[in-house]
């Protein structure tokens, strides 16, 4: 029995963080909870320091492989009569890691605290009742040992199969056979470099917050963020595995038993490239009183996988089927909050599940490939659209445009990611180009040339002084503005897009774009990267 359990701290979890159960004494929405920081034995935490370094070097080795083993060819070393000694290195190194990992498996037999905890987890494991899940929640620990809450496989969801949800697809051209066989050679030295790139640094260079190093860096701020989530809030962290088995880990804060009508809301948070939903946009919702639920991407913090579109859409699906079947949360109950990249995945969720409450853009774009032009050179132009649109076509607009529901667009007027240009041109933000696309699919017959003309200008505006001098200047009364769109929508009551505005003076179209924009639209005066406050977070304009 004990060398047993020995041999479950050898092979078990790296334990961070015991939470202690919340007060029962106090009144329900009153949450008292506490933690401490697991504190190893002397021989455990130099012995796991030691693995921690071995784990680094191993990765850091794995990254620079291609030059390494370039270097070791050229020196003459990749040859039988060095391989043999090498590997004679390489099994010794090995050896004394597995000593290594023993005697910190001896250190963790020695810890009372760290056999409680293995015996909850392997209890866990075997019985994943409720009860067993509340006092495991009370540990904090790597999550690729923490069993699963919820699989795409518990419900019958025609929209998930093994090949994944279904994403957007660009019409192929047609032709003939034999054109298609020549045309298949030609660009086959294409298809191999766009393979390469987006595999090697294109996708770290889309997703930096899915590098190890990164990842190793940020782990003390990460933990802290999830001890303040778990103490502060009550948060539940769960385990999800989409269709691809890929694992997610998501935390979910529930204000339901408050009784507001915001608590009843629940607000799924899509984070940006290197945004974790401990440190991310997940608090903006939390602050204003919402339910929420954050996730990190594939290959983020302990999710698995890495954030390939497809792989983003599948983990964006089991969420919401977990938000539906598990938490209970009708879909007009929901309410999509992306900040920057994650406008893809939200895009995705509300043309998938068209009953989703609204949507809620922060510092989103409308399309991949203007960014990836820019800090790419211009002689790379052909390969670069290529390979966006073959690997990495984030297509926030096009997936947009296929949700009835009401949308909100925030934009940062100083936003130095999402620009072409420079952060002082306003007007080189793509998410100028979000608006006027998602205007002129919904409203085509007010958004024509002076329509577009007079929404443009006000989008030039890069204060809420100049922005209210534009809408002022043109003299748009709101409330004939409302009554105009609530006659259509009762006269009709179609879907988009809208014939209103078809047989009205310019002057008519241009009071109702500018109020249509200020409806989708609202500008928040900062940079790309500065949370979004609470008092910014505002509901999507619905008629």
């Amino acid at each position: 029995m004990a060398g047993w359990m020995w041999l479950r701290c050898v092979f078990g979890p790296h334990l961070q963080r015991i939470h202690r159960h919340p007060d029962p004494t106090w009144p329900p929405g009153r949450v008292v909870r506490t933690g401490w920081n697991y504190q190893p034995g002397s021989l455990e935490k130099h012995t796991d320091g030691i693995l921690s370094w071995a784990s680094a070097l191993w990765y850091l080795s794995y990254c620079s492989s291609p030059l390494l083993l370039s270097y070791l060819y050229g020196k003459g070393y990749i040859c039988s009569s060095k391989l043999a000694p090498m590997s004679q290195y390489v099994a010794t190194t090995l050896l004394c890691l597995l000593g290594v990992a023993c005697l910190r498996g001896w250190g963790r037999w020695k810890s009372t605290q760290y056999l409680e905890f293995i015996s909850i987890l392997e209890e866990a494991k075997k019985n994943h009742s409720p009860d067993n899940k509340k006092k495991l929640r009370c540990y904090n620990f790597d999550f690729s040992h923490w069993p699963a809450d919820f699989s795409w496989t518990e419900v019958s969801n025609p929209k998930s199969t093994k090949a994944g949800v279904s994403l957007l697809k660009r019409e192929a051209k047609s032709r003939g056979a034999a054109d298609a066989a020549l045309h298949s050679v030609r660009t086959l030295p294409c298809h191999i470099v766009s393979f390469l790139i987006v595999h090697s640094f294109g996708r770290r260079m889309l997703y930096p917050g899915s590098v190890g190093l990164l990842q190793k860096a940020m782990r003390p701020m990460l933990l802290q963020g999830q001890a303040k989530l778990i103490e502060e809030f009550d948060g539940q962290r769960n385990k999800l595995v989409a269709c691809d088995g890929n694992e997610i880990d998501t935390m979910f804060v529930d204000r339901r038993g408050g009784g507001g009508v915001k608590g009843r809301t629940l607000v799924i948070c899509c984070e940006g490239n290197a945004g974790f939903y401990e440190v991310g946009c997940m608090n903006t919702p939390l602050e204003g009183g919402y339910s929420v639920l954050g996730w990190n991407h594939p290959g983020f913090g302990g999710s698995t996988g890495v954030p390939f579109p497809q792989n983003e859409a599948n983990a964006m699906d089991v969420v919401i089927q977990f938000a539906v079947h598990k938490l209970h949360f009708q879909l007009n109950n929901i309410v999509i909050y992306a900040w920057s990249i994650g406008g893809f995945t939200a895009s995705w969720a509300v043309m998938s599940y068209p009953e989703i409450q609204s949507v809620v853009l922060d510092a989103s774009f409308d399309d991949l490939l203007p960014l990836a032009l820019k800090v790419m050179p211009d002689s790379w132009r052909p390969l670069v659209q290529y390979t966006v649109r073959q690997y990495i076509n984030l297509n926030v607009s096009e997936q947009l445009l296929k949700y009835q529901g009401p949308v909100l667009l925030v934009r940062r007027t100083r936003d130095e990611i999402i620009t072409t240009s420079s952060p002082e041109d306003v007007m080189s933000n793509r998410g100028n180009d979000l608006l006027l696309k998602l205007l002129q699919f919904r409203y085509p017959k007010i958004m024509m040339k002076e329509g577009v003309q007079v929404v443009r200008q006000w989008l030039s505006a890069s204060t809420h002084v100049e922005e209210a001098s534009v809408y002022s200047g043109y003299q748009v009364d709101d409330d004939w503005c409302t009554s105009v769109l609530l006659s259509y929508q009762m006269d009709t009551d179609v879907q988009f897009p809208w014939n209103v505005g078809e047989d009205m003076t310019v002057e008519g179209k241009q009071q109702l774009a500018l109020f249509l924009a200020r409806k989708h639209m609202r500008n928040f005066e900062t940079t790309h990267c500065t949370p979004l406050p609470a008092s910014e977070f505002h509901s999507a304009w619905k008629l």
